[in-house]
């Protein structure tokens, strides 16, 4: 299936949760001198206008980014980190939000110049976008192919320190096991790496099956965390997502901790409701 475009979610709350996360990742991970490989499976298209036909048609950056954007973040390290990139993005007319960063951009603006990023994108509109807007960057490699096959293909990597992150759109419910699967191999093969998953909260039972099949993949050091933005939809719609890793930094949890509830409170009050959140050590080290 090719018919999924970020640009219609890009800057949503779901976004906030992925970005804050892999931006707390990076910047750990960037203060020991060893060179590390970012890899993203489904890359997007790097950045988006938010004034385009495409983020208009819900504007669902105003339940994320647009309600941050006039906010105080200054208690909270990660996110106020991520609020200073996206106006770093937003420099040329800085009161204005007018673009929105996708995860490639984030890896691009952090890691060093020693160190390596892999982009995959399979949508053909994607592709022309990201190698615009990423493309003439001698460290970055794009890969125009099956995200899942070019993750477990590229593993190890040659540096022997990586992240990876994982967010398909899931159009696929297919997807879901796909991504499992993915990890498992990806793990067997370098065991040592950090693993980020991003999934959709719209039916928890699928959630709740998906966490299970990790927690019986014998794999050691899982952590989930979600934000919803409103109680499950049970299958009406997302209301919620969840970053699942493997071997996180161990600063995360804490980081978690503190940052989601802020922002499950004022991000659930943006939206007529009670927002939540989760931080659990779904498997011990």
């Amino acid at each position: 299936m090719l018919s999924y475009l970020h640009s219609f979610h890009a800057g949503n709350f779901a976004d906030v949760l992925k970005h804050v996360n892999l931006v707390h990742a990076l910047d750990y991970l960037t203060q020991k001198p060893k060179p590390m490989l970012y890899f993203d499976s489904h890359s997007g298209a790097g950045v988006y206008r938010l004034g385009g036909s495409e983020a208009q048609k819900n504007q669902e950056f105003a339940n994320g980014i647009g309600v941050l954007w006039n906010q105080d973040c200054s208690d909270y390290t990660s996110l106020q980190q991520y609020k200073d990139l996206v106006q770093e993005l937003n420099s040329d007319k800085p009161n204005e939000l007018n673009f929105y960063p996708g995860s490639p951009w984030f890896a691009d603006q952090m890691l060093r110049d020693n160190d390596k990023i892999q982009l995959c994108e399979l949508h053909p509109r994607e592709q022309q976008t990201l190698r615009k807007n990423l493309g003439s960057n001698r460290r970055i490699k794009l890969f125009f192919n099956d995200g899942f096959q070019q993750a477990i293909a590229s593993m190890p990597p040659p540096l022997r320190r990586g992240l990876m992150l994982i967010d398909p759109p899931y159009e696929d419910k297919k997807d879901y096991a796909k991504v499992v699967q993915t990890l498992i191999e990806c793990h067997k093969r370098f065991a040592t790496g950090s693993y980020a998953l991003w999934y959709p909260v719209v039916e928890r039972k699928t959630i709740d099956k998906l966490c299970k099949n990790l927690q019986e993949s014998g794999i050691r050091n899982i952590q989930v965390f979600e934000l919803g933005i409103a109680p499950d939809s049970r299958g009406r719609g997302m209301n919620g997502s969840g970053m699942l890793w493997i071997n996180p930094p161990w600063t995360l949890f804490a980081e978690m901790q503190k940052t989601l509830p802020f922002l499950a409170k004022i991000l659930g009050q943006a939206n007529n409701s009670e927002g939540y959140y989760r931080c659990e050590q779904l498997v011990d080290e």
